[in-house]
């Protein structure tokens, strides 16, 4: 059997448009009544999503394609988590599809194709063989493709409906940027994480030695973000377990402890910690930062002396509010004879001495004084400062801000839809894979 990597449903680019803002509700039927309207025996439906059924069929094909991507090694004691995620999965899928149709959202033949051919790429496979996988595993390429149009519709959706409330204010920027600085003084660990709940204390053990033994599906070579993604109760299943950076002593002491003792690229064993086991791995450790030198971005502006100082003076004022940060045309013409240049990651050494003594203490947003040199007047405005401790870009903090608030959104939204939905899961038992 061919292991494939897990499947990764990113969008692509979210079309710009606008979404009046409504809300379409959801016909008032009754399980029984969306049942018999669909003609499938009442033994075949493993749950109701408004006027969809979703068959055991559907769920023994997510089920398959899971266990695909896992390399087939899913112990028996699993099957029932996997089963559960499979089946949320599908529901969630239905939803978003549905409420893509509600605002006329469709995903172009083009579209699905290429996240197909996506898919088969991160299996390295090309992408006739990696449909000849699935379909030779009793995997139906067309609930594939329904998978990935759900991946493709809800980015565009939650965008087009949300995008405008997303404010991302300079003092939510600076304190994260004071939260990162504070964190770089200490070592730090880039982790990701398995959460196994205990929900009957008496039957601890028997969970240890269902987390043992997903340690041993890694061993044998299953991905950790795939064994966190079908088995984790935590909310970053999601995204394989992936927790992200962290510093020493941010964790509970006994996972602190843990991670401290462990090299990059290994795992813990289940750790008790709050009621459940949690399972680690230590992806990348990096030590305390020391300060380096700062590296500017700069928008460097000049004009010939022919215009005068204080034409110069008055256009170069005119950069703190003009577009000259992206290093394309202003959107302020700063007049005739004045000219921009953008320049990246400059050192203080890197600058001209003629200039350097007037920038080095600039922070960002600031503006040089005119200075004179070369039978030119100019001036530099700062769009960002590195402080020499790694950090990232403003910019880049701002984007990554934007993206959490939308992710966070996008969630509270699925589940509005859900609460407006009929849900009803009827498939409570372990069905057979080959059935």
């Amino acid at each position: 059997m061919i292991t494939m990597r897990i499947f990764s449903f990113t969008s692509i680019a979210c079309a710009v448009f606008f979404i009046t803002s409504h809300s379409f509700a959801q016909p008032q039927l009754d399980s029984e009544t969306v049942i018999e309207r669909s003609g499938v025996p009442r033994e075949a439906v493993a749950a109701i999503v408004n006027e969809v059924v979703i068959t055991t069929y559907d769920l023994r094909q997510r089920m398959q394609m899971m266990l695909l991507t896992a390399g087939g090694r899913v112990p028996i004691e699993a099957r029932a988590q996997l089963q559960r995620q499979a089946l949320r999965d599908l529901v969630e899928e239905k939803l978003k599809l549905q409420e893509a149709k509600e605002y006329e959202l469709e995903a172009t033949p083009e579209e699905i194709e290429q996240e197909l051919v996506n898919l088969a790429a991160k299996s390295n496979l090309p992408r006739d063989a990696f449909v000849e996988v699935l379909e030779t595993n009793g995997i139906s390429i067309k609930l594939l493709e329904e998978q990935i149009k759900a991946g493709i519709l809800w980015p565009q959706l939650v965008q087009g409906r949300f995008r405008d409330r997303i404010r991302v204010n300079d003092d939510e920027v600076e304190n994260t940027l004071d939260r990162m600085r504070a964190d770089i003084s200490l070592n730090q660990f880039r982790i990701s994480e398995i959460c196994i709940p205990v929900d009957d204390p008496s039957q601890a053990q028997q969970y240890y030695q269902g987390g043992m033994q997903l340690i041993e599906q890694m061993r044998a070579g299953v991905p950790f973000s795939v064994v966190a993604k079908q088995f984790s109760a935590c909310t970053t299943a999601a995204v394989g377990g992936d927790v992200g950076w962290v510093r020493a002593g941010e964790l509970p002491p006994e996972l602190d402890a843990a991670i401290r003792e462990l090299p990059a690229g290994s795992v813990t064993n289940p750790i008790p910690s709050q009621g459940a086991f949690i399972i680690l791995a230590v992806r990348e450790i990096r030590q305390a930062v020391v300060a380096g030198e700062p590296t500017f971005m700069l928008a460097h502006a000049t004009a010939s002396e022919a215009i005068g100082e204080n034409a110069a003076r008055f256009a170069f004022e005119k950069l703190a509010t003009a577009d000259a940060c992206t290093g394309r045309p202003l959107r302020i013409d700063l007049g005739e004879g004045v000219g921009v240049s953008f320049l990246e990651n400059m050192t203080i050494g890197d600058i001209d001495s003629r200039f350097s003594d007037f920038i080095v203490d600039l922070e960002r947003g600031d503006t040089s004084p005119l200075i004179k040199a070369d039978g030119a007047y100019h001036a530099a405005y700062v769009c960002d400062k590195d402080e020499g401790l790694g950090l990232p870009s403003r910019e880049s903090l701002e984007d990554r801000i934007y993206s959490r608030q939308l992710t966070r959104i996008g969630m509270q939204y699925l589940r509005d839809v859900e609460r407006k939905s009929l849900v009803d899961i009827k498939q409570k038992d372990l069905i057979s894979l080959t059935g």
